[in-house]
């Protein structure tokens, strides 16, 4: 087997724009992307298979379903369409080479439909439970051309702290910009504050990176549905906050009990 595209419907669009978000730290990209692809009915028109996507499959409706990446098309009536890519799973984290020929494959998909502007999404690791429960996700952006920040300056996209606090991306959202600049394809992406932990998605932060690509695309999105799931991560947090407070008060008494012992003896 080899990655292959499977083209479902081939659309007319206009100069679209493609917007990427795929599984990652917080499933923030993922999480932002098909919300938008929900809110905006957008249509599904092609697939990518690979080899290179972890070797399981999902059940869905009692039937079995390879992984796979999946491209859906929405068609603006007051400006550029828009391309959506989201999937299942990300290229192998083994090796570096199923990353760049799924990239790669995008990109030829990416081509054939003439995008001159791709947005990658994805999120950033803080680490930090407190500022994730009590402040609001920044999103730092970086781009293929630093022309393009005059542009988007008018956008909630911190340019300036990129460099210090990120330096690289990995994986696809990171490397399908690479990628594209060398085509000539412009580039943006923009990265979600989140706390990082593998067992969290973070709506939240995905609330700050849809707000950003709505205003950039200046289309309207509700964000009803997402804000409860933020109210629910909240309550997560709390939770998980107490609990780590609670486990740190234990490890200090028992710290505590030891240096008497040791005292006595």
């Amino acid at each position: 087997m080899e990655t292959e595209i499977r083209i479902l419907e081939e659309p007319d669009l206009d100069n679209p724009v493609m917007v990427e978000g795929l599984p990652g730290i917080g499933n923030v990209g993922r999480i932002a992307s098909e919300y938008l692809i929900k809110h905006l009915n957008a249509k599904k028109f092609a697939e990518i298979y690979s080899p290179h996507f972890m070797p399981v499959v999902l059940i869905h409706n009692d039937e079995v379903e390879l992984l796979k990446f999946e491209f859906y098309y929405w068609k603006n009536e007051n400006g550029r369409d828009v391309i959506f890519l989201t999937g299942d799973s990300q290229a192998d984290k083994e090796g570096s080479r199923g990353h760049f020929e799924v990239s790669e494959k995008v990109l030829d998909l990416a081509e054939q439909f003439d995008v001159e502007r791709i947005i990658t999404l994805g999120g950033y690791s803080t680490g930090d439970i407190k500022e994730e429960i009590d402040g609001d996700p920044e999103v730092l952006g970086t781009v293929t051309d630093k022309n393009m920040i005059e542009e988007l300056n008018e956008y909630n996209i911190n340019f300036d702290d990129t460099d210090s606090r990120i330096g690289m991306i990995v994986g696809g959202t990171g490397l399908l910009l690479g990628l594209a600049k060398k085509r000539g394809i412009e580039g943006l992406c923009l990265m979600g504050e989140t706390a990082g932990f593998p067992i969290l998605t973070d709506p939240k932060s995905a609330e700050g990176i849809v707000k950003v690509v709505s205003d950039v695309l200046d289309v309207e999105i509700s964000l009803d549905d997402i804000e409860e799931k933020v109210d629910e991560m909240e309550d997560f947090l709390d939770k998980l906050e107490n609990v780590q407070k609670k486990a740190m008060r234990e490890m200090d008494q028992s710290d505590s009990e030891d240096e008497k012992l040791r005292y006595i003896g």
